[in-house]
């Protein structure tokens, strides 16, 4: 199947599922696109309000208070940056490749892990996919943003996929000892992959521990300033608590370990 088809057959799925959530695509707007430079394709998340965080027995401190926020629409990456995409964008820009890890992590100089190619990307800071977004025109989601789409139009649920979490819809508490190829798990109401387990993923805010009491209503952007940034998601070996889709994590933007990587945003 060429890039075409594949992109053809991804909108008109994804325009089905918007259908099916009683939610309109905009006029003039794709609902999927696919990225020159790196060959991803990003899927439409319409805008609207949700109620984001948790005051559940598992919710952090940080997660509450729940609040309802409002985004405008964007367009997300249907899966976490591969290894290949990072090779492409090592290649074309001289970025330094990711560094160390285990033998399934790592590089060989500008070449990823055979055999791992089509695996989530780890071992890159935030500052990493940072450059990464500006080469290839996209940007990292708002935390509000990531949640959003993790919900897949669906409010109030615990995970991506409603309030159980089955072993065989997620990559977590090390079952598979690694992370594993995206997209080998059920999507999310979006069409979403690997919004939960697999790889934390980086977002663009500063975190702070009582954001959630001041944060505007509206687009919010996380705090002004701030000494670490937002992960989300859960990971390959974390427990099924931090696949919450309120559950967030934070670390040093200069951190880098073989369960973070990244997806990206575009705005429409």
């Amino acid at each position: 199947m060429s890039a075409d088809e594949v992109l053809d057959r991804e909108e008109a799925a994804h325009a089905q599922r918007l259908q099916r959530l009683g939610l309109d695509l905009p006029a003039g707007l794709r609902a999927a696109i696919r990225n020159e430079r790196d060959g991803g394709i990003a899927l439409w998340i319409p805008p609207g309000s949700f109620l984001m965080g948790a005051d559940d027995e598992e919710a952090r401190p940080s997660e509450k208070p729940v609040h309802r926020v409002t985004v405008a629409g964007f367009y997300l990456d249907r899966h976490p940056i591969t290894n290949a995409q990072y090779a492409r964008f090592v290649a074309e820009t001289g970025h330094q490749p990711p560094k160390g890890g285990h033998p399934w992590t790592r590089w060989h100089g500008n070449v990823p892990p055979s055999g791992h190619e089509d695996h989530p990307v780890v071992l890159v800071s935030w500052s990493d996919a940072q450059v990464y977004c500006e080469w290839s025109g996209k940007r990292l989601p708002t935390e509000a943003e990531w949640e959003k789409a993790a919900r897949g139009g669906v409010e109030g649920q615990r995970y991506p996929w409603g309030n159980d979490l089955p072993m065989e819809v997620a990559n977590y508490e090390d079952d598979q000892g690694q992370t594993t190829p995206v997209g080998q798990y059920p999507p999310n109401g979006f069409g979403l992959v690997d919004m939960a387990g697999n790889v934390w993923e980086w977002c663009a805010d500063w975190f702070d521990e009582g954001y959630y009491a001041v944060s505007p209503a509206v687009d919010p952007a996380g705090p002004a300033k701030g000494s670490e940034r937002v992960l989300r998601g859960g990971c390959w070996h974390r427990d099924a608590a931090s696949l919450r889709c309120a559950n967030h994590y934070h670390n040093a933007p200069k951190h880098t370990v073989n369960s973070v990587g990244f997806r990206c945003a575009h705005s429409s």
